[in-house]
């Protein structure tokens, strides 16, 4: 994910539809004019649907296939410009995370793409995607042999059910909640709430572990998703054991190809080979590398010029979730050889000014904001159009049931905003309401945001007030329900199928709490309904209930501004082998990684 650390943990679309699966998503785009024409990218976006299979035992078994031309030895080193906001699994729901967490840890399944586009569901630590029954409210799962953590310990069924009851603990606030919901509801953490560390666990009945091997899943209702979902790597296994609750989160252990061997919060995290991670075991992952350094507070801006100057150890080195800094995306696109170290794709996020409606509560102050809000300033210091386009809606171009026309604020039409508009919308609006305090995170691109917000507000009559946020742990603190801001720009992208992973965790009442996705607080009953309806109906019906819980959402309630769909464009050094655009992470692809020479 990019580097606003959306909150995501698969950058994937999976719609569910008669029993098919189908992904709509971002793959590899080699091509050298990528953004120069939005609307293309965009039908390009949409039309990147192919089947995604859940694999079988043979689909699942390892080793990986090989890597034309990959060699193994050697060092990458990584850029990042804000540090790791967690390392514990199921803390991990932020794009740079994530893209740590493909090293270090492994889960029940995980996603598998190979050169063409094509994603799959694939057995992890199990033998296969799992095996449903009881129409698909039964899942049973069974381990791999011999599969061990880092510290030699053989995984068993107990870790698997230890790793899901600990996410019940309230130490664990920062990850997906999907799983826990779905087995024990909505006030999940009631079922369980020493998180499985005391002698009580969750019922066989919800959670059965009948011997070392398997592990059974009982939900009240269909879950077709299943298999995508534990893919997800806040569901990573956390091996019982080592387990140290809130210190787990600076020193996890590792169950995939790499281990940590020093992290330096903040400045440095340095990954070595795991030497009990078993390549037979495993279709997804490689070792080709002796290990990863991560140096951390290099801004975007040094990141593009030390990998365009391609010098000494730059020549490995990549960038994790950050991209090319706007100023320098002309000096590699005109260069040949520094644009063919390029990735680049589309990306499912949508970036929008969310308000926290606890504090900002007059309908026209919001209206205000969406209308003046300029998406033109904000895309350029994001890279112009390799950066992004302007976003009219909630749902990205990589979304079923996107509406490419769908403009209630006239994003599409004025995207340096309606100064005129907003103006007249404030008339007679009190000047203490005009009072708005913005968090922005402590980066270059969000120094720039900070601008472009308080350029647009300020013409139409607004005092903002701006405060800076610690960029690693930025969506932790306006996470907090009680927290001091009126807005924020988020980034939210699908977790997997359809509009159900947009709509529920960012705007379902039910999910107010800290830590939690919804960070406008929205509490709505006709919202609560319109979820509740559309996740018990088929795909057809279900699409346009999603639809108009959007529209209610834009027009009546007014949560968050759309500003822009996101797209990456990221730059390697030239002894960097095996460098794609994964459609999985939307991100340079970290497990295809090698080095040329090492």
């Amino acid at each position: 994910m990019k580097s606003f650390s959306s909150r995501r943990a698969q950058a994937i679309v999976v719609a569910i539809a008669a029993g098919s699966l189908a992904l709509t998503g971002c793959s590899e785009n080699k091509g050298t004019n990528t953004g120069k024409d939005s609307k293309k990218d965009q039908q390009e976006a949409q039309v990147q649907s192919k089947a995604v299979t859940y694999a079988d035992a043979a689909g699942s078994t390892g080793p990986a296939e090989e890597i034309t031309g990959a060699q193994p030895g050697g060092t990458i080193t990584v850029y990042q410009e804000a540090g790791l906001s967690h390392l514990d699994p199921g803390q991990t729901y932020v794009s740079d995370a994530g893209q740590v967490a493909n090293l270090l840890f492994r889960r029940l399944t995980q996603f598998k793409e190979d050169d063409k586009g094509n994603v799959s569901v694939v057995g992890d630590m199990a033998t296969d995607s799992g095996k449903s029954s009881d129409g698909g409210k039964t899942w049973t799962f069974t381990l791999k042999d011999g599969i061990k953590d880092a510290k030699g310990n053989v995984i068993t069924s107990a870790d698997v059910r230890h790793s899901v009851e600990r996410l019940y603990a309230k130490f664990i606030f920062d990850g997906p909640t999907y799983l826990q919901t779905w087995l024990s509801g909505a006030d999940y953490r009631k079922a369980l709430p020493d998180g499985g560390f005391g002698k009580k666990h969750l019922p066989k009945s919800v959670l059965d572990t009948p011997d070392d091997k398997t592990v059974v899943f009982h939900f009240d209702q269909p879950r077709p998703d299943l298999p995508q979902t534990l893919a997800m790597a806040g569901y990573a296994i956390v091996p019982t054991k080592d387990d140290t609750k809130e210190k787990y989160d600076k020193a996890p252990v590792a169950t995939g190809p790499y281990k940590i061997q020093s992290n330096k919060n903040g400045k440095s995290l340095v990954l070595v080979k795991n030497t009990n991670w078993d390549p037979k075991s495993d279709s997804v992952r490689h070792q080709y590398v002796d290990g990863f350094n991560f140096e951390f507070g290099v801004t975007e801006s040094t990141q593009t010029k030390r990998l365009i100057a391609d010098q000494g150890d730059d020549k490995n080195a990549i960038q994790l979730t950050g991209g090319v800094e706007a100023t320098q995306i002309q000096d590699v696109i005109k260069n040949p050889s520094v644009n063919k170290r390029t990735v680049k794709g589309y990306q499912p996020y949508v970036m929008q000014l969310s308000f926290n409606l606890d504090r900002v509560k007059n309908l026209k102050v919001r209206q205000a904001i969406a209308y003046a809000v300029n998406s033109k300033s904000l895309i350029a210091g994001e890279g112009g159009v390799y950066g992004g386009d302007v976003a009219p809606n909630f749902f990205a171009p990589t979304l079923p049931g996107y509406e490419a026309g769908y403009d209630p604020y006239g994003r599409l039409k004025t995207p340096q905003g309606n100064i005129a508009k907003a103006k007249e919308i404030l008339k007679g609006v009190p000047a203490s309401e005009k009072k708005v305090v913005f968090a922005y995170g402590n980066t270059e691109n969000g120094q720039k945001r900070k601008v472009a917000i308080e350029d647009a507000l300020t013409k139409v009559g607004f005092d903002v007030v701006s405060k800076e946020v610690d960029s690693a742990s930025y969506y932790e603190q306006i996470g907090k329900l009680d927290n001091p801001y009126d807005m924020y720009i988020t980034g939210w992208g699908q977790d997997w199928p359809s509009a159900s992973t947009v709509v529920t965790p960012v705007y379902d009442g039910t999910q107010v709490a800290d830590g939690a996705p919804n960070y406008s607080h929205v509490k709505d009953p006709k919202v609560d309904a319109l979820i509740k309806k559309a996740l018990t109906q088929q795909p057809t019906e279900a699409a346009k209930t999603w639809k108009e819980a959007q529209h209610y959402l834009l027009e009546k309630v007014l949560p968050a501004a759309p500003l822009w769909y996101t797209k990456q464009f990221q730059l390697s050094g030239s002894n960097v082998g095996g460098a794609r655009y994964g459609s999985v992470s939307s991100l340079i692809d970290i497990n295809h990684l090698f080095l040329k020479k090492s």
